[in-house]
This record gives C-alpha cells, sequence and structure tokens, in this order.
C-alpha cells in the first residue's frame, strides 16, 4: 500500500525532492557524457573561447582608476600630485595618473573659486602646504572666473625610458 505523498513530514518531503533532483541530474550528466560534447550550430555566433577561461567582474561606474595602489596609498598620492600641479603649474608623470589626478586639481579649484570658509577648510584637509592653498584662493577667482570646469590639460608626451609607461604632461590652463 503505498503512502499519499500529503501524510509525508516536511523532512521526509524535502528528502524526496532531495532524491529526485539527484537522479535527474544524474540522468542529465549520463546522457551527455555517451553523446559526447554539443556540436557548434549555425545560430551561435559567439566565437570559440579557450578551455581555460578568466571570469572577470566589471567596474560599472568607477570613473577613478586604481592605479595598482591600496587605497591609503592612492589617495596619498593623488593629494600629492594635486598639489605639485597647483605649485607648479605644470608637471609630467604617467597618463593614467595624470588623468587621475585631473578630477582632483579641478576640484580644488572649484573649491577656491567658491571662497567660503568651508571651501578652504576642504581644500586644506585634502593638500598638503597651507599657504599653497591660501595662494590659490586669492588668485583662482579671478584667473578662472569665465571658466565653469576644465581648468588644466593633459598632454601625452613620448614614452618613458626603461619600462615605456605611457607619459603626460598635466598643465593648468
Amino acid at each position: 500500500q503505498a503512502t499519499p505523498l500529503l501524510n509525508l513530514t516536511h523532512f521526509e518531503m524535502r528528502s524526496v525532492l532531495f532524491l529526485a533532483l539527484a537522479a535527474a541530474s544524474m540522468m542529465v550528466a549520463t546522457e551527455a557524457y555517451m553523446t559526447g560534447p554539443a556540436l557548434p550550430t549555425a545560430a551561435s555566433t559567439r566565437p570559440a573561447t579557450s578551455a581555460v577561461s578568466s571570469l572577470e567582474m566589471m567596474r560599472h561606474a568607477k570613473k577613478l582608476p586604481k592605479l595598482a595602489l591600496p587605497a591609503d596609498q592612492r589617495k596619498a598620492l593623488l593629494r600629492g600630485l594635486t598639489t605639485e600641479v597647483i605649485r607648479h603649474g605644470r608637471i609630467t608623470t604617467t597618463l593614467i595618473r595624470a588623468k587621475a589626478v585631473r578630477g582632483e586639481v579641478d576640484k580644488m579649484i572649484g573649491l577656491a573659486k567658491d571662497g567660503s570658509l568651508q571651501a578652504r577648510r576642504t581644500a586644506l584637509g585634502w593638500m598638503y602646504d597651507k599657504q599653497l592653498v591660501h595662494a590659490l584662493f586669492e588668485q583662482a577667482p579671478e584667473r578662472y572666473a569665465d571658466r565653469e570646469g576644465g581648468y588644466c590639460r593633459v598632454l601625452r608626451t613620448m614614452p618613458r625610458k626603461g619600462d615605456n609607461a605611457k607619459m603626460g604632461i598635466i598643465e593648468l590652463v
């Protein structure tokens, strides 16, 4: 006499379901093994890939490059480059670093154009030279009064000798 499924306990029901799924997957695996690999069809337009493929996550909406550095070192590098660009007006560095520091320089000049106490404190917290921040807040509003952004440009130069890294010049406009 067969037991109806409705009289089974929760644990017994889960066990039956697990055994049924295991049997079904074994049947599919056995059938795939016996028939061999599937042949490509005409509808398949994807190129053939190697047996070993790398799976990478996509970095959506990540505008700042990681620069192959931990977060604290990357922040220190960007702070130092920002300070030096504003101090000298023009520096030579790798192209990726120049593009990464461009946004920080624009933020500092934007803060200087704002001129408020909070903007000054924010700039003092980012840049390493206090006198340079005060000079920036005095000169930037007149120098960049007609600009709404794009206060620096990045130019490509010849690759660096030794490791052939792409080099660039970042300068204030």
